[in-house]
């Protein structure tokens, strides 16, 4: 499993972060652009990357004001897992993203660089949509 990181700290309660990324209709808003025809309810969410795959992602477990995990299904190119960590720090809420992914020597070859790209992008855009 190769791992992806980003870290953020947002102006908000924990259980204010938890509710909105425990809505996979929010994670929308998380996305970066090349994301095209996004369809989700609360549970799962059907994507694809411009030029690339079509993707599902569903909330595989919910651990209440502390972690979410979000895992692919429908036969991805490969496995990858989102998981949501969330710290309260003193009424400031640490939230870090950790993407996990199956890669061939290849694909990580191919893929590190837009993962990490995603989870940095994904922690910034929560930051600023929750500050």
């Amino acid at each position: 499993m190769t791992t992806f990181e980003s870290k953020a700290s947002i102006n908000k309660p924990v259980s204010e972060v938890y509710q909105f990324l425990a809505d996979m209709n929010n994670h929308q808003q998380l996305m970066p652009e090349n994301i095209k025809d996004w369809s989700s309810s609360t549970e799962e969410a059907h994507f694809s990357i411009q030029n690339m795959a079509s993707l599902a992602i569903k909330m595989d477990s919910l651990t209440e004001n502390a972690e979410i995990k979000i895992v692919s299904i429908e036969n991805p190119p490969f496995h990858i897992e989102l998981k949501w960590l969330l710290t309260d720090v003193s009424g400031i809420t640490e939230a870090v993203l950790i993407i996990s992914a199956e890669l061939s020597m290849m694909m990580k070859m191919l893929a590190s660089g837009p993962l990490q790209k995603l989870a940095n992008h994904q922690t910034q855009k929560l930051t600023e949509i929750l500050s």
